[in-house]
């Protein structure tokens, strides 16, 4: 503790920031790159209008109440205050929409990765580049906007992501980090920067008086600097002005390249799966893929540019969420109550206990569309035949299960198709909090044996801190080579397989949950 504290006083911490779904997460690492402080702050996505959006307001109340939740924690640890750190970087949800004016105004609300409005644009770029463009991918909303003819567009100035805007509120610099980056516009893997012939191709759809390559930010590999916190930076983190200007960022990056160095997983035939409000695997390729796979696989880069094939779903805890509220009203209906850590426990675990296939039951955990299944509004949904097994069991299991059904279609192109192999997939994020259930889960859906660490539940917060380790602690090495030399030497390491009968198990599922699209379809259609 004492040595903690000496380290904090002398500013030889590192501090991260990170912008999640439902959390804003402050964490404070040292120089042995171990947490050692937190804070946090809850908030909640609205839908206005029909967007999922995320006021600026809110995300400036957010970033200061995380900053103050986490100095709060290393007053009462350490009796001091934190004044200054040696780098800090900042990380957030990957993708959408934000556009400023050249006095850095907002032009519209904030479009996240979760909409699904922008179909037609996507489609349409995917065709000209040749390359998947999601609808979640800056460059989709942005057309979208110009196909709409939105009055805004001709007086943007600059587009960027969460971690992005924030980053420049911090700095002045209009910049990104390269994963963050390759989900907004393709990434060239040769040159590290936006593809060429693609800005071209782009530049030939409108006549408006930007060229994209003007509005976008630069992108910075990792270990690049990204420029130094302002006396305004300071300032909106910390309305007090105790802490002080001039530390310098690393870039930053999306929850996607935070999670890969959260978990090793950075280097070729590595991956990881992120599971929490939203789903992802990515897999670090040794060649690229054979062809484009629109709407099934997306390519982006690890912070320091190698190529990454990702099957992504927008939704994956929120619906069991849900039901386990539910089940905390039974308890408190009829006066008990169980702590809510115990109840996910428990009411998770259970799905260990239930039949491989889930005992005949069906569910959709559709919050919002999914690209994959050609979904664009969400309507959850449980479906049983009248002599299913339903118990609770196989309902947490069927649960569980409809989270990763949309990740798994996408990871069949990768293992079929493509014939990509690695030796296992690390996981991270709330899905896998509960011991070895996310685990046995995940192994039986992508048939692949699946690690975690030590830190698998707290997702990507950890991974943008060792960037900003990285960036004043690399010594001319790779990022790789830190990680695996500075940080994961000896760590420790869970490995959990399925069993055969666990993976036809699974595998019946899927046959079950693609029959019953149909269900999902008219639900859209018809639950107005």
């Amino acid at each position: 503790m004492d040595r903690r504290k000496r380290r904090i006083e002398q500013g030889e911490t590192i501090l991260d920031i990170e912008l999640g779904s439902t959390r804003i997460k402050a964490v404070l690492i040292d120089s042995h790159n171990e947490p050692i402080a937190q804070g946090g702050h809850t908030w909640e996505n609205q839908l206005l209008d029909g967007v999922w959006t995320y006021s600026l307001e809110a995300v400036e109340e957010g970033l200061q109440a995380a900053f103050k939740s986490l100095n709060d924690d290393i007053k009462a640890q350490y009796n001091v205050v934190l004044k200054r750190t040696k780098a800090m970087a900042v990380s957030a949800m990957m993708h959408g929409y934000l556009v400023f004016d050249d006095a850095d105004n907002l032009l519209v609300p904030f479009r996240t990765w979760r909409n699904t409005m922008t179909e037609r644009a996507a489609e349409g770029l995917s065709r000209l580049f040749d390359y998947p463009v999601p609808e979640r991918w800056s460059i989709s909303h942005l057309y979208q906007a110009i196909l709409n003819r939105e009055e805004h567009v001709p007086r943007i100035a600059k587009i960027t992501t969460l971690a992005g805007y924030v980053h420049y509120r911090l700095t002045g610099k209009h910049l990104l980090g390269i994963g963050d980056a390759s989900g907004m516009f393709p990434i060239d893997p040769k040159t590290k920067g936006y593809d060429r012939t693609m800005l071209e191709r782009f530049a030939s759809l409108h006549t408006h008086p930007w060229k994209l390559e003007e509005l976008l930010p630069a992108p910075l590999s990792a270990g690049e600097a990204a420029g130094t916190l302002t006396k305004e930076g300071a300032l909106f983190l910390d309305p007090s002005g105790t802490f002080e200007a001039g530390i310098p960022l690393a870039p930053p990056e999306g929850d996607a390249g935070t999670g890969m160095v959260a978990t090793n997983s950075v280097a070729k035939r590595t991956g990881n799966v992120s599971a929490g409000t939203s789903v992802f695997a990515m897999i670090v390729l040794e060649k690229e893929l054979s062809r484009s796979y629109d709407k099934f696989i997306d390519l982006v880069t690890t912070p320091d540019g190698s190529l990454v094939a990702m099957s992504h779903a927008n939704n994956c805890t929120g619906e069991y969420d849900a039901w386990i509220a539910l089940f905390d009203e039974v308890i408190r209906a009829v006066g008990h109550s169980v702590p809510k850590a115990e109840l996910y426990d428990r009411l998770l675990g259970k799905a260990l206990e239930g039949d491989p296939d889930g005992g005949g039951l069906l569910a959709y955990n559709y919050l919002s569309g999914e690209t994959m299944t050609e979904l664009y509004e969400g309507r959850p949904l449980f479906v049983r035949k009248a002599e299913s097994s339903f118990t609770l069991a196989n309902f947490m299991r069927t649960q569980l299960y409809t989270a990763l059904g949309v990740l798994r279609i996408g990871m069949d192109i990768l293992f079929e198709q493509e014939g990509v192999t690695i030796d296992a997939i690390t996981g991270h994020g709330g899905f896998f909090k509960t011991a070895l259930v996310g685990q046995k889960m995940m192994a039986s859906a992508l048939h692949t044996p699946v690690a975690t660490l030590k830190s698998a539940g707290e997702g990507g917060a950890w991974g943008i801190a060792l960037l900003a380790s990285y960036l004043v602690n690399k010594r001319g090495r790779t990022l790789a080579e830190f990680l695996d030399q500075d940080v994961f030497a000896g760590a420790e390491r869970t490995i959990v397989e399925a069993t055969k009968e666990e993976i036809e198990g699974f595998n019946r599922f899927m046959e079950r949950y693609k029959e019953g699209l149909g269900i999902e379809r008219a639900a859209v259609e018809f639950l107005r």
